[in-house]
């Protein structure tokens, strides 16, 4: 990027959701205390075609790498250790491509908060991101509305959703529109990289290394990563 002279913005978009970001200032502002534990959740209604799978990079570098860069930004720590393990019981052409349709990692961040994030392709229910942040003073969540494809269990809990987020596209759609605002910013020299290459890479670099952890079935410290 820097060699090419080059403008290259990532496009992350849930850096640019309202609920996303107001998680980020609630954390960074002190108001949770002390963040000890993440948990975030990716779910996709149903696989994509196969063809686009064959050539996705899997379920970490495709998908939860969104997570993975939220977990960076919101808290502000960089992650040092990862465990993943995945499942390729669902639909059979994840084994065929070698890939899961379900898994999960946990990380550590260098201020010793934990994060598990989470994530299948196979969630019936409907479109479900969410991010739950825990501090000793209190917690939040981002992404839980009334059209969460999540139904409670106890009798005087909410509602199922009458009408579930059905991709990301429909989810994500206003967070789509502030980020191409960002970046006719950036490019008339208005207003800062909102994600640069660097960004983008430490997420994959997390990606990769839930890939050796699958892989082998042990954790990794991200320190045994070569730079990409």
């Amino acid at each position: 990027m820097a060699a090419a002279d080059g403008v290259l913005q990532l496009g992350f978009m849930r850096r640019f959701d309202a609920g996303c970001r107001t998680a980020r200032e609630l954390v960074r502002s002190g108001a949770l205390g002390r963040l000890h534990t993440v948990r975030t959740m990716t779910a996709d209604p149903a696989p994509p075609p196969a063809a686009y799978l064959a050539t996705s990079g899997g379920l970490y570098r495709d998908c939860l790498v969104h997570d993975f860069d939220m977990v960076r930004w919101v808290t502000g720590h960089e992650v040092t250790e990862v465990y993943a393990t995945g499942s390729d019981a669902g639909p059979p052409v994840f084994r065929e491509l070698g890939d899961v349709d379900t898994a999960v990692a946990v990380l550590t961040l260098d201020d010793g908060t934990l994060a598990t994030c989470a994530g299948t392709r196979c969630n019936g229910a409907g479109y479900d991101v969410r991010m739950e942040l825990a501090g000793e003073l209190d917690q939040v969540s981002s992404g839980l509305d009334d059209r969460t494809p999540i139904a409670s269990t106890e009798p005087h809990g909410p509602p199922p959703a009458g009408k579930p987020w059905t991709g990301f596209l429909e989810r994500f759609g206003p967070a789509y529109e502030a980020e191409l605002a960002a970046f006719v910013r950036l490019v008339r020299g208005e207003g800062p990289n909102p994600c640069d290459g660097r960004e983008a890479l430490a997420a994959l670099r997390i990606a990769e290394a839930c890939e050796v952890s699958r892989r082998e079935r042990r954790p990794v410290r991200m320190t045994e990563l070569p730079d990409l």
